[in-house]
């Protein structure tokens, strides 16, 4: 009997070895391309999805970089196209991608999905400098040798076009200045960008700046889990008066309820809050990082930004984060922040008292005692730490250095700065002064 059991445990632990070294096989075979024909140029650190994201080479914080994006004419004229169906209202969900060889530092990814992006950038800009995101396995069924291809470990990536943004900065430091405060925010740095449209020739895009995409990279890099649902508001429903299941794709997890957004706003939005605040509080507070949207207000208010939550049904997203076990408030798209309004729509003042009840996020929470008074402390923290005007001023300054060569190669046509390098360092300025102004206010305010 022994002598069975102890064959029965040798030939289990062969088979085991075997399935083991089999596996090994595999993945080697995936990594290196033997059976799937790679390109010649592949490798584990450039284009696998076997690595981390490479934070330091994609958001290099020392220089800008450069890509280089090569089309075939049919691809471009169809991507164009595509465009103007767009810029008509003629499409429901978002534009199509395009299939474009990618160059960055001497290395090709191939046949990475390209498409527009974004609302007044893309419909509204006056250029055709415009907004844009990649996917760099978005066309891995047409073609299997770039299947699971990444950039560094990422899968997609942003590009922001800078509109309305002649300092050609503003996304980035905000994005900044939150994540240093622990708001979360993705990450960005500064590229310049040039397109082949397919005559074999160049031409200069001018100066992007890439996000760090919120679904692909972020919540596990931020977060520690991307297992959550994670959600992209937008439309009436993403003011958060009352549930409306298209206003909140989700974007990890396709199959599951809106059961914690229905939740969320089924309690921010009960009568309890006049009737028994405290158990209120307890009942938002168990679905809601309160603390970590009343930081985000602090931030928000005293940078300046009104095309955000309070002034567009926008621009934000909610994660149920598993550590937590509750959702949380996720900045994005702050290009144009550092800025008073434009044209009829204003940003918030610091005491939102113009805020209604058709925001109910800020109009509720701001209306108690309590929450206020946590955000005005945030404010005081914030001017004194993160936005100190000696540790700002650096940061901008830097910034300057770095992108005034690109700013000084725009082109007319593809560049938003009418006045030319001027325009950009005036721009620059002007963040300054706008800068240490909001730290003046934000003193008077919360002393």
């Amino acid at each position: 009997m022994k002598s069975i059991l102890l064959r029965t445990v040798l030939l289990l632990a062969i088979i085991s070895s075997v399935l083991s070294c089999r596996k090994v096989v595999l993945l080697e075979e995936e990594e290196n391309g033997n059976s799937k024909n790679r390109p010649a140029d592949w490798t584990t650190e450039t284009h696998s999805n076997n690595v981390g994201p490479n934070y330091g080479v994609v958001f290099n914080q020392t220089k800008v970089n450069k890509i280089h994006i090569v089309f075939t004419a049919q691809e471009w004229a169809d991507m164009q196209s595509n465009l103007q169906t767009v810029k008509n209202g003629g499409y429901r969900d978002e534009p199509a991608y395009f299939p474009v060889d990618f160059h960055f530092n001497g290395t090709q990814w191939y046949h990475v999905g390209i498409r527009y992006k974004g609302n007044s950038s893309l419909k509204n800009a006056n250029s055709n400098k415009l907004p844009f995101k990649f996917n760099f396995d978005t066309f891995e069924d047409e073609f299997p040798e770039i299947n699971n291809q990444r950039f560094y470990g990422f899968r997609k990536l942003a590009m922001g076009s800078g509109y309305k943004d002649l300092s050609l900065m503003k996304d980035k430091t905000a994005s900044d200045v939150f994540r240093h405060f622990g708001v979360p925010a993705t990450r960005s740095a500064f590229y310049e960008v040039y397109i082949d449209k397919g005559d074999g020739n160049y031409q200069y895009f001018g100066s992007y700046t890439m996000n760090e995409v919120v679904e692909d990279t972020f919540l596990k890099n931020y977060f520690g889990s991307e297992s959550g649902n994670c959600y992209k508001p937008d439309g009436t429903g993403a003011r958060l008066g009352s549930f409306v299941a298209s206003s909140f794709p989700n974007k990890t997890n396709d199959l599951a309820d809106h059961s914690d957004i229905q939740a969320l706003i089924t309690t921010l939005n009960s009568s309890t809050r006049t009737s028994n605040p405290t158990a209120w509080k307890a009942d938002l507070e168990s679905k809601f990082d309160v603390d970590g949207f009343l930081k985000y207000l602090a931030v928000m208010n005293t940078i300046q930004n009104w095309d955000c939550y309070g002034r567009a049904p926008h621009n934000y997203y909610l994660y149920n984060d598993p550590a937590m076990r509750k959702l949380r408030w996720i900045v994005w798209d702050c290009n144009l922040a550092f800025a008073p309004g434009s044209g009829s729509r204003t940003s918030l003042t610091y005491d939102m008292n113009e805020v209604g009840t058709n925001w109910p996020l800020i109009n509720y929470v701001i209306d108690d005692a309590g929450y206020k008074a946590t955000y005005k402390s945030y404010v005081k923290d914030f001017y004194t730490t993160t936005f100190a005007t000696s540790r700002m001023n650096p940061i901008i300054s830097n910034q300057q250095s770095l992108l005034t060569s690109s700013a000084t190669d725009e082109e007319a046509g593809y560049t938003f700065l009418t006045g030319g390098v001027s325009s950009f360092n005036s721009a620059v300025s002007d963040l300054t002064n706008h800068c240490a102004t909001r730290v003046s206010d934000a003193m008077i305010y919360a002393p």
